[in-house]
Formats: structure tokens, C-alpha cells, sequence
């Protein structure tokens, strides 16, 4: 394809790139030995961290979903990126200018991503200085009333849409961007007369991914003949996905990863207002339901402490109790420990700072209660409990809420609460409770399991192999491993040669290779390591391996190559690392020995010129145990 980036390029910028720092953009990875961070699956949902990742390799690999890769690849998975768009947007993060062979430039077919973020880029900075221009009066006033001044505005990169037909898309045009592009990225909609602004005569804030990125905007109306939605926000494009995005997440991510603790607001103001009154881990959803997606995102930042926090924040009206209720009802997907803070008189915290001041925002979160209280109540407060009939119902809506805490020591004390609250007898909720609990088990469905904390093998008791795709081929993985002495010693040394391969040295590398591996899948991760011993010392070691692999057995040297050591001292590791395979090899030597004494034993006559030639080869093989252990 014309417009081809340079090969040497894309090596430079995989070599400059820190796949740590990368990582740590989207999930909060903590130090796991070695030359090895590890943290929550961004690609699955897990409890345990499995994900591993090696700064100095510079690859990553999930020991519960088999996803593995590098900082290409890493950029592709998360935000469904090209390979040329993933290159692009890590030379440009370390600030590598790029080289394009056949003329310079890269013909795309479809939307490019680059392109799509640099004009939301382009937006956010238009939409920000007309807010500080003469039409934006009516948008600074709506800000202050608020409490809001230029200070926070910057802060937020708020912004101000004029309310003229086309003018962020003639600004947009005139600095190079396509009508598709500007439609393709919902900063324009498309009509008969051709492509015209989006967002018109409205408050704008943009909306940024962890690495401060722009993926779109939400809008509020300002003027009483705008006949559009109250809010207004880009709609799903290539880069933006309501469902995968948290307001205000860039600048809350440092906090939340540092305190474990996140905020869940309704608005994007009470983003603001939070931040400004000292509550820096709010964030807020984007014109869509708080859902599963969402949890992720935070986890993968929060990481899987059951001491961490996220506190809701809801409306006291009939949306908020059902806005709760939902949030409950993926509440069992946190390991973190959940809240609801409800301001008095239903202030939401904008309004609250607002009347109050910033003591009362943060005071707000110190009177929280949990998340199965607040919807426990919640869920019987519809029904009139001076009769029979709402007891019933409120009872039948309760029991569930009590049954799916996930701490079982705290039901018994919530079905009393519950009891005392409908005036009904704790044997009459104690059975309803009971009914809930049977109920998912009777449909099949279950909890999440926990995956194992040690990703390397049978040893460590590493999670089970995981099915593979329909149509693809079946994945060997460590887990799938005899769980024998044997094999250990094998799987260790193997991680030695790929892990610390210039530590063992080359000419150790080259009799490992012929050493006998009895575990039939790590002799053929052994004879990989054999074929590509001729880049042993080039930095594309391992992709020399995985090239020479079978694609059945890939997984399994990504495993091997990104599985932690057992030597946690540095200075250490290169002595451990030819230990294992000097004992790999020094398998073989006492295998032959007692093979050789056997044949000496039978020969029985000490005299026999042939027992002689055993017993010299015996001396000669305990000369080369010796030298094996002396390099």
C-alpha cells in the first residue's frame, strides 16, 4: 500500500516507547518482581490480576484470556486502531517524526482515527476561545451562575458553540478536514445542503479519554428557542463510545489510582463542582446509564482492593431511585466497596456548592451509606406498606436487594432491617430472602470465579486453560502443563532462555537447545528457541522465537516470556537464570551416568577393557558437570 510507514521507523518507535507508561494510561499496574508489573485484564472481566506486563520485553500477556502483545498491539485492542494508526499515535506520543515510503503520504481506506481525534482536538480548541469571545456571554453568565469562573473553565476546557449555522465547520474545512471527516466524527451532521454544525448555542465540554485524548462533546441548550434536547452529546462514532467513556476520568485517574476511591456524579457541572471543591476522583457518565463498561473502566484503574470505594451520587426523584437500582444491579461486578452520598434537600453537588460552599460538597461524602441500603430502600418506598398488599410487594422487590449482598455475613442483620421496615416477621423475610438466593442458582447463572494469583503453570496453581474461538486454532497454555518436578524444571528453563537469554549466554544457549525436554509442548517451544538462536542478541529476540513457533504454541512462549521469575533480587536474577539451565543440562549428564553404570554394573568384571572405556567416560562426565557449574 502507497504511503507504507518505514519498517525502521516502527522499530525506533516500539524501542522508545515505554509499554509500562502506555499500560498505566488505562489500567493501574503494580510491581510484580523483576522486569514484571501486572494488574486487571483490560481485555476481560476478572477479580485477580492476571495481566502481566514486561517494560524491558515490551510485551504484555493475560494469563486468564491469553491476550498478548505489544505497545502496537496493546494501542489496536484498547482503541480499535489500525496498525499504522497505533504506530502514528505513539511516534507522535514520544514525538518521533515518521517517515513515509512512496511519496509521503498514507492512503486510508475508511475513517481515520487520527484525523477524527486531531479535529476534536481542533473543535475543542475553537469551541474554548469562543467562549471567551463576545457571542460566548451567554455561556460564561450560564458558567458563573454556577459558580464557575474562567480559572475552572480552562481547567475543563469548557467551551462555547456560536450559534451560526456552519461555523466550527468552515473553521474545521479551512484548516484541511473532509465533510466526512467532520460527519464521521459528530462534529457535523449531515443534510441536503450539505454538512452543518452539531452543536449550536450551547455550553460545550469535552469529553477526554485517561491519556487527556478528545473523543467528543456534550452540550447544554442556553437559549429558549433552541428546540434540541436539554443535553446534547456526540454521537457513537469511530472514536467515541457512550458506554466506554466517564467524564472527567482524565483528570480523576491519578486520584483514583492513589486513593481507591472513585465518585460517581450525574452531570457534567457536578464533575466540576467536585473537582473545584476538592473531590478530585468524580466523574460522570455521558448521556447513558452508569453499566458494566463503565465498572471496568474503573476497576482496571481502582484495581481490585476490597477496601476501595465508588460513592453514587443520585437525584431523590423517581429517575434517581431508578438510576440507583440499576447501579445496584451490577453492583456484585466491583470488588471495591459501594456507596450512595444524597445531599439534603436533594442538591445535587453543583447546586450544593453552589448555596453552601465547598465544606458542604465534601462533607456530602462523608455521610455515605452503602449501595444496598439506599436501594433497599429505595425499592420499597413505591408501595404503600399500611396494607397487606403493599407489604407483599415490597417484601417480593426487597428480598433480591438483600439476597445479592455480597458480603453474606451482613444479611441476616439487613433481612431484621428489612423485617422492622414492613412491619413483618423476620421468618416471613428470612423465607423470601432464601426463595432470592435459590433463584439465579435454579436459572444456572453464577459469580465470577476468581482466578488464580500464580500465572505460571501447574506449580502455581495458574488459571485453567481457557476454550479457544470457534474457528480458531487450539492454544497450548502453561495451565495445560503436567504438574510434575519434571516439568517444572523444563518450564523454568525455558523462561530463563527467553527471558534472560544474553544472561545465560550464548554458548550455554546453544547446548540447552540440545538438552532432552519431556513435556512434548515445551520441546517444541525448545526447538523455537533453537531456530532463532542467530538473533539471540538482536532486541527482536523473541519475535524471532514466536516467528520459528507454530501458531498452536505462540500463547505458550508469550507465557513463558512474560511469566515472573521466582528470583525477586535483580542483581540475582542472571545467576538464577543460568542455575535452571545448567540444572536442565545437568539433567542429562546424571541421566547418562546412570546409564552408564548400569552397563558398567552388568559387565561385572572391573578388568573388561570395555568396563575401563565406561569408567573413563564416567570421569569425563563429571568433568563436564564440573565445568558446567564453574562458568
Amino acid at each position: 500500500m502507497a504511503g507504507r510507514i518505514r519498517q525502521s521507523d516502527v522499530e525506533e518507535v516500539k524501542r522508545r516507547t515505554n509499554l509500562a507508561d502506555l499500560v498505566g494510561d488505562y489500567v493501574t499496574l503494580k510491581n510484580a518482581g523483576i522486569d514484571s508489573m501486572k494488574g486487571l485484564c483490560p481485555f476481560h472481566d476478572e477479580r485477580s490480576p492476571s495481566f502481566h506486563v514486561r517494560p524491558a520485553l515490551g510485551y504484555y500477556h493475560c494469563f486468564g484470556c491469553g491476550e498478548s502483545g505489544d505497545a502496537f498491539t496493546f494501542l489496536q485492542r484498547m482503541d480499535h486502531l489500525t496498525f499504522a494508526e497505533s504506530v502514528e499515535r505513539l511516534a507522535a506520543r514520544i514525538h518521533y517524526a515518521l517517515t513515509y515510503e512512496e511519496g509521503g503520504v498514507r492512503r486510508e481506506e475508511g475513517p481515520n482515527r487520527a484525523r477524527l481525534l486531531a479535529a476534536n482536538q481542533a473543535a475543542a480548541e475553537y469551541y474554548s476561545a469562543q467562549l471567551a469571545g463576545e457571542e460566548g456571554s451567554a455561556g460564561r453568565a450560564f458558567l458563573t451562575q454556577r459558580g464557575f469562573d474562567s480559572a475552572a473553565c480552562e481547567r475543563f476546557g469548557v467551551g462555547y458553540a456560536p450559534r451560526g449555522w456552519d461555523h466550527l465547520t468552515k473553521h474545521l474545512r479551512a484548516q484541511g478536514f473532509t465533510p466526512q471527516e467532520l460527519a464521521q466524527s459528530g462534529l457535523a451532521s449531515e443534510g441536503q445542503r450539505g454538512v452543518y454544525d452539531r452543536f449550536r448555542g450551547r455550553v460545550v465540554w469535552p469529553i477526554r479519554d485517561t491519556s487527556g485524548q478528545t473523543l467528543g462533546f456534550g452540550a447544554r441548550r442556553l437559549y429558549d428557542d433552541d428546540n434540541g434536547p436539554k443535553y446534547l452529546n456526540t454521537p457513537e462514532s469511530p472514536v467515541y463510545h457512550k458506554s466506554q467513556v466517564l467524564y472527567g476520568l482524565d483528570l480523576a485517574k491519578r486520584g483514583i489510582s492513589r486513593g481507591k476511591r472513585a465518585v460517581v456524579v450525574e452531570g457534567y457541572t457536578d464533575v466540576m463542582a467536585c473537582h473545584l471543591a476538592g473531590i478530585d476522583t468524580a466523574v460522570a457518565t455521558c448521556g447513558t446509564a452508569f453499566g458494566k463498561d463503565h465498572i471496568a473502566v474503573l476497576r482496571r484503574i481502582m484495581g481490585d482492593d476490597s477496601a476501595a470505594e465508588v460513592v453514587f451520587t443520585f437525584d431523590p426523584d423517581e429517575a434517581g431511585q431508578k438510576a440507583a437500582l440499576r447501579a445496584f444491579s451490577e453492583e456484585k461486578r466491583f470488588t471495591a466497596q459501594t456507596y450512595v452520598a444524597v445531599a439534603p434537600e436533594g442538591l445535587d453537588p453543583c447546586d450544593l456548592r453552589l448555596h453552601r460552599g465547598d465544606e458542604a460538597v465534601r462533607e456530602l461524602f462523608s455521610r455515605k451509606v452503602p449501595l444496598f441500603e439506599f436501594a433497599l430502600r429505595q425499592s420499597i418506598a413505591r408501595f404503600d406498606l399500611n396494607t397487606v398488599e403493599g407489604r407483599v410487594s415490597g417484601l417480593r422487590a426487597a428480598a433480591p436487594i438483600v439476597a445479592d449482598i455480597k458480603d453474606q455475613s451482613l444479611r441476616p442483620g439487613y433481612a431484621r432491617e428489612l423485617a422492622r421496615m414492613l412491619g413483618v416477621e423476620l421468618g416471613e423475610v428470612q423465607q423470601a430472602v432464601r426463595a432470592a438466593e435459590r433463584g439465579p442458582r435454579d436459572r444456572g447463572e453464577s459469580r465470577d470465579a476468581s482466578p488464580h494469583s500464580d500465572p505460571r503453570g501447574p506449580r502455581g496453581g495458574g488459571p485453567a486453560a481457557q476454550e479457544p474461538h470457534a474457528g480458531a486454532a487450539p492454544q497450548v497454555r502453561l495451565s495445560g502443563l503436567r504438574n510434575t518436578p519434571t516439568t517444572w524444571l523444563e518450564r523454568d528453563a525455558l523462561m530463563a532462555m527467553l527471558q534472560q537469554a544474553n544472561s545465560v549466554g550464548a554458548e550455554l544457549m546453544q547446548q540447552a537447545v540440545t538438552a532432552q525436554v519431556l513435556e512434548p509442548d515445551l520441546r517444541v517451544v525448545r526447538d523455537a528457541v533453537a531456530a532463532a538462536l542467530p538473533e539471540l542478541a538482536t532486541p527482536g529476540w523473541l519475535d524471532a522465537v514466536l516467528v520459528a513457533t507454530p501458531e498452536s504454541h505462540r500463547g505458550l512462549v508469550r507465557e513463558l516470556a512474560i511469566a515472573p521469575m521466582p528470583q525477586r533480587r535483580a542483581e540475582q536474577l542472571a545467576a538464577y537464570a543460568r542455575d535452571v539451565v545448567v540444572s536442565l543440562l545437568d539433567r542429562d549428564l546424571l541421566s547418562l551416568k546412570r546409564e552408564l553404570l548400569a552397563r558398567l554394573q552388568r559387565i561385572g568384571d572391573h578388568t573388561d577393557p570395555g568396563a575401563r572405556r565406561i569408567q573413563e567416560q564416567l570421569v569425563a562426565l563429571e568433568a563436564a558437570r564440573r565445568g558446567l557449574r564453574e562458568e
